[in-house]
């Protein structure tokens, strides 16, 4: 009761005296500061969005063009298409005032021409995706169009400093491709997989959907690719993501880790502090859009939209379909702990919370001698439930009453904390310790990370960090380049004194975090029964992270192939190995070159891949004729990827195509059977170098192992790797252990032995034709 009475802020009431008034001055002073924070951001927002709407145009130039109004019209010159004079004829009257009305007005006219003159040349330019196909080989020319193009681009790129979001008007819609390209691929991309009777089958079937019901759904496909911004991503989301009645544990959920080659500090409380500051300030460069749009080339952008729910997000269950809400703003974040949630306050007296202040708020957590209350300890075993499951339990446990505002505190929390009980440790002569950390991040014990939040950030006790992710709101690479700028500032900034703590001294005492509340007598029963189910969910993966120190893209570059390619192939050699056949294989590419773009599928295993891998496993194949292989493989993923990016993919047409299928509840065969294929080998590179702050030079050890994911297939392999350095590249493979076809470790060893295999071919290939000496310039001889 005395916790409730100290919450109250405000009260009156009515006596023999009068009114007799009560107030807490300093809740309503946080109440005040809160209004003024909100109307801040509202003016910020604002301001952008006029930014944004006239980029790449400065707005400081309406008042040049303003003065230039003004002074031509009283020299007595016309200004362009004698404005000024057509909308005096219109004002009130000729005076010196209305006149200099008049030359505003004009000057804003041609301002906004001027504007949108050049917003749309730039749309314009953004459409030609040729330079995507250019030959990047050294000595290689770039066709006259696409150095026209760069210089044209690059120009109005530079005009002006970007905001976050200010090339969103500018960048063009996501292609349709038509249907019959997209047969053409799709049997093109399963030919190594079919033998020849189910080949022509498929071609039958696919033939069959061309000339028939293909074009009806080609239609409605048509109409929403010009009305809606993105014919893809709104479909893409709610099919793919939220209606999925899986748990997000393992199946949707993925992590990401630490720089595993350094330790800033082994204090849980200074280093959970820094991480908590660092990423409100990167979530204050996204609100403010200081946060530089990522550039291709330092001169294509892309598309920003997912920025904007990467904090204050939750997904919030629901019987038949998920929904995401993302709040404006968020003061607090949620602290987990020993099975205990605390709401932690991240401003007090009208600023955020410094590092050091943060610190002594944590410190009172890890220090708290509290017990979690029945059923608390395993309450977020029900975000890792069968989804149907727990939207019924959130509906009928936490509608009212205290589970409902708390509730409410962690899906409005700008994120979750979680400070774990046990350290997250790496050894390089004990791989298996970097498994373990892999694990932890990946599903923890089934109930100590919030899988319904946009992230969950957890501690170890020795001061490791890493995350795990809500896949709904964007793709990896977002939360990858917001961890990558956290790992570089956290370095960068020397956060920490001698002795491990953050720098600096409070201020003043820092607002005590304060637990929440819980009444889960009545809902014992469901969240026993989902923490039986995560953690049988949990013991049936397994996951191996693969360090391979022997080379890296530096030696890839030196083959002339694509360092992406080269591991493709690696793979799909491993696989074939492990399997001992073919499957098709998942990789995912970005669309954001184009507007609200996500993702699309990348096929490896292609016509060329396959023919190479025999090649490797027929010893009567010469080792030029592998390399040859490899060489027309690479360039044909490559190609496959470049199409990709540019809108030309398969996986995602076909899926729209599926999609208005089912609304006309119309049955199609190829359809069915195309969207019910395995991916067997789902894979992903995760981005790297996204912020131009990260020099590996400067800073040898400033390199995340990255993340991984659970396996999409029951008896398949999830494998995400990361191209860390010249020398260093992780593999995070993960499979099923009730499956007895896939073993990850089998296939780590397969991965390293194929990547060894690869590199003997190519030295063998450079050793028998080495480069010829280049001619000296100057005739005379070398000594």
């Amino acid at each position: 009761m005395a916790e409730a009475h100290s919450a109250v802020a405000f009260s009156f009431a009515i006596t023999h005296e009068g009114f007799d008034i009560n107030y807490d001055h300093e809740v309503l002073n946080l109440v005040w500061n809160s209004g003024v924070r909100s109307w801040k951001k509202r003016l910020a927002r604002a301001r952008n969005g006029v930014r944004n709407g006239v980029y790449p145009a400065h707005i400081q130039s309406l008042w040049l063009i303003s003065a230039i109004a003004l002074g031509l019209h009283f020299a007595g010159y016309q200004a362009p298409f004698n404005l000024t004079n057509r909308i005096l004829v219109h004002l009130p009257s000729n005076t010196i005032n209305w006149q200099v009305a008049a030359c505003f007005a004009a000057a804003l006219v041609i301002w906004l021409s001027i504007c949108f003159t050049m917003r749309y040349t730039l749309k314009l330019l953004l459409m030609y995706k040729g330079w995507m196909y250019e030959s990047r080989a050294p000595g290689s020319r770039v066709s006259l169009p696409t150095m026209l193009w760069v210089a044209v681009v690059r120009v109005l790129s530079s005009w002006n400093k970007p905001g976050l979001y200010s090339f969103q008007g500018s960048l063009p819609r996501l292609p349709l491709p038509s249907v019959s390209d997209t047969m053409t691929r799709y049997l093109r991309s399963v030919r190594p997989l079919l033998d020849d009777d189910n080949y022509t089958r498929m071609e039958r079937l696919a033939k069959e959907f061309e000339q028939t019901i293909g074009k009806k759904l080609q239609w409605y496909l048509i109409l929403k690719s010009w009305w809606s911004t993105n014919y893809v991503s709104d479909w893409w989301e709610e099919y793919v993501y939220l209606r999925g009645r899986s748990p997000l544990c393992v199946n949707s959920n993925f992590y990401g880790t630490d720089a595993i080659f350094m330790n800033l500090t082994d204090k849980q409380a200074a280093r959970a502090a820094n991480v908590i500051s660092l990423l409100l300030n990167f979530r204050r460069l996204i609100e403010h859009q200081e946060l530089q749009p990522i550039m291709v080339q330092g001169m294509i952008p892309l598309c920003s939209w997912q920025y904007e729910r990467t904090f204050n997000t939750a997904r919030i269950p629901g019987l038949e379909t998920d929904r995401i809400i993302h709040y404006r703003d968020s003061n607090h974040i949620v602290v987990l702990h020993k099975g205990c949630y605390y709401k932690m306050p991240i401003y007090y007296k009208g600023r955020i919370l410094r590092p050091c202040e943060l610190q002594v708020q944590i410190e009172e957590i890890l220090k708290a001698k509290a017990t979690p209350v029945d059923g608390e300890e395993h309450l977020a075993a029900l975000t890792a439930w069968n989804r149907s499951k727990w939207a019924e339990a959130r509906n009928t446990f936490f509608s009212r009453g205290a589970n409902h505002v708390s509730l409410r505190t962690i899906e409005s929390a700008a994120f979750v904390l979680s400070l774990d009980d046990e350290p997250f440790e790496f050894d390089l002569a004990r791989p298996e310790l970097l498994d373990n950390f892999g694990k932890k991040l990946l599903h923890g014990n089934g109930y100590n990370r919030w899988f319904d939040k946009c992230f969950t950030v957890c501690v170890g006790t020795n001061g490791r960090v890493g995350f795990n992710a809500e896949h709904t709101w964007s793709d990896a690479a977002i939360a990858s380049h917001m961890w990558e700028n956290l790992i570089v500032d956290d370095l960068v900034s020397e956060g920490y004194d001698e002795t491990g703590n953050t720098k600096g001294t409070p201020e003043f005492q820092p607002p005590t975090p304060t637990r929440l509340s819980w009444d889960l007598t009545p809902c014992l029963t469901q969240i026993e029964e989902a923490t039986i189910d995560v953690t049988k969910l949990i013991n049936e993966v397994n996951l191996r992270i693969l360090v391979h120190q022997e080379y890296g893209k530096g030696f890839m570059k030196k083959c002339r192939i694509s360092p992406d390619a080269y591991i493709q192939m690696a793979l799909q050699l491993a696989y074939y190995r492990d399997a001992g056949r073919f499957s098709l294989t998942y990789e995912a590419s970005m669309t954001r070159l184009f507007r609200e773009g996500r993702t699309e599928t990348v096929r490896p295993c292609t016509i060329e891949s396959a023919a190479w891998v025999k090649a490797m496993q027929n010893p009567n194949t010469t080792n030029d004729e592998r390399v040859k292989m490899m060489q027309d493989a690479a360039d044909r993923h490559q190609l496959g990827y470049q199409d990709a990016m540019c809108g030309r993919g398969i996986d995602r047409h076909l899926f729209c195509l599926y999609v208005v299928s089912k609304y006309l509840e119309v049955d199609s065969p190829f359809l069915n059977e195309v969207l019910s294929e395995p991916w067997r080998l789902s894979t992903s590179q995760t981005p790297h170098g996204q912020t131009p702050k990260m020099d590996l030079k400067k800073h040898p050890n400033c390199i995340s192992a990255g993340g991984g994911f659970g396996p999409v297939a029951d008896d398949g392999y999830g494998v995400s790797y990361i191209i860390a350095g010249e020398n260093l590249i992780f593999f995070h493979i993960s499979a099923k252990t009730t499956c007895q076809q896939t073993d990850v470790h089998r296939f780590a060893g397969n991965i390293s032995q194929a990547l060894a295999d690869i590199r003997s071919m190519f030295e063998k290939h450079m050793k028998d034709h080495p480069k010829p000496a280049k001619p000296l310039t100057n005739g005379t001889a070398s000594k």
